[in-house]
This record gives C-alpha cells, structure tokens and sequence, in this order.
C-alpha cells in the first residue's frame, strides 16, 4: 500500500515525539530503534524510511525535547505576563514537584547533562545550542527588568536550575528531594529581587 506525503511526515513526527519521550526516559544511549518505532505504532523495517541512522533519530529527538521546552515556556510560563512575572513563573514551574517527576516531558538540560560528554559533536553542538537559547530567553526577561550583567546572571541561574532539578532527581527521600527545590528557589528569588512574586 502507497502512502501520501502527509502520511510519511505524521508517521515521522510520531517517531520524533516517541524518541523524545525515550531519551527522557532511559537516556539516548539506552534507546532502541524498535522499541522507539513500537512506541510509535511502526514496524522495525520502516525506520529507515525516516531515517538515516540511529544518530540521525537521536538527533531529531534531542532537537524535539528543545522544542517542547520552548513551547512550553512560551506558551504556558511567559506568554502575556510582564518579564518579572514571567521569570517568576518559569522559577516556579522549573523547580516545581511536577517538573522533577516528569519523565516525558520538561526541559531537556537536566535529563541530557550527565550522558552530554558521551553524546557525538553534532548532538553535544544541539545541546550546547539549547542551552545557549534558553539562557538567551531568560537573559531576555533580566533585561526587561533593567537586571545588570543579564547574560552572565541568565547563564548563572539556568546552572542553578538545572543542578537542583538534577540533585532532586537522585534524592530518594521526597522531603530532602522538594528542600532542594524550595531552598534554591527562594535563593534565586531573592536574589532576582523576586520575593513579593508568588
């Protein structure tokens, strides 16, 4: 049976989106191509219709889990709101409860960082580059505010974020995991002059 255009290209995007999910969840180098393809109702042999290699997915998923994240903060965190408001909320949702136990979804950093060193140059180039963007977003908003040094501040509490969300992550204990959450997110609150933000 032939298939249109349109068919291949949602065939393709389910398979990113599964890829995505399985990067989150057992880390790039721990994904099968057949357990992705599964995951998106494909058989084992149709993958290289969408892709060259198994890189070439890995890739197109990492690019995914960017995209997603943007989405999201766009959409759900700052779209709307006054920049103080909408770095408040991105504090809030970045260290939240809800984003530690995603396992799907939420901002690739953290599920990237340890396996980083181990990825191909043009995966660690993407990551390197996602991370270059959402610090661009948040030094953005600093600006907005009239925050002096944005871009270093910006980079500064993206590598705050990113550690305790990740410290949280291996914390087996849940209070001493969420004092994690809660202590760097009255830190960087107070010092982004944030406090009388909830």
């Amino acid at each position: 049976m032939r298939y249109d255009a349109d068919h291949k290209q949602r065939s393709r995007e389910r398979v990113i989106a599964e890829a995505a999910k399985a990067i989150r969840c057992d880390g790039p180098h721990a994904i099968s191509v057949a357990g992705v393809m599964g995951a998106a109702g494909l058989t084992h042999g149709a993958f290289y219709a969408h892709f060259e290699s198994r890189d070439a997915l890995l890739l197109a998923g990492i690019d995914r889990m960017f995209e997603e994240g943007r989405a999201r903060i766009l959409s759900e965190v700052t779209k709307g709101f006054p920049a103080k408001t909408a770095l408040t909320n991105y504090i809030g949702f970045y260290l939240s409860r809800s984003h530690r136990d995603s396992r799907t979804a939420g901002c690739p950093l953290p599920f990237l960082a340890a396996e980083a060193p181990r990825l191909n140059a043009e995966m660690r180039a993407r990551y390197a580059e996602g991370a270059r963007n959402l610090t661009g977003a948040l030094a953005d908003l600093l600006r907005e505010m009239d925050f002096p040094e944005p871009d270093t501040t910006a980079a500064s509490v993206l590598a705050e974020m990113v550690g305790a969300v990740s410290l949280a992550r291996a914390e087996p204990d849940p209070d001493r995991s969420y004092a994690i959450l809660t202590a760097s997110r009255a830190s960087l609150k107070a010092r982004l002059g944030l406090e009388d933000l909830q």
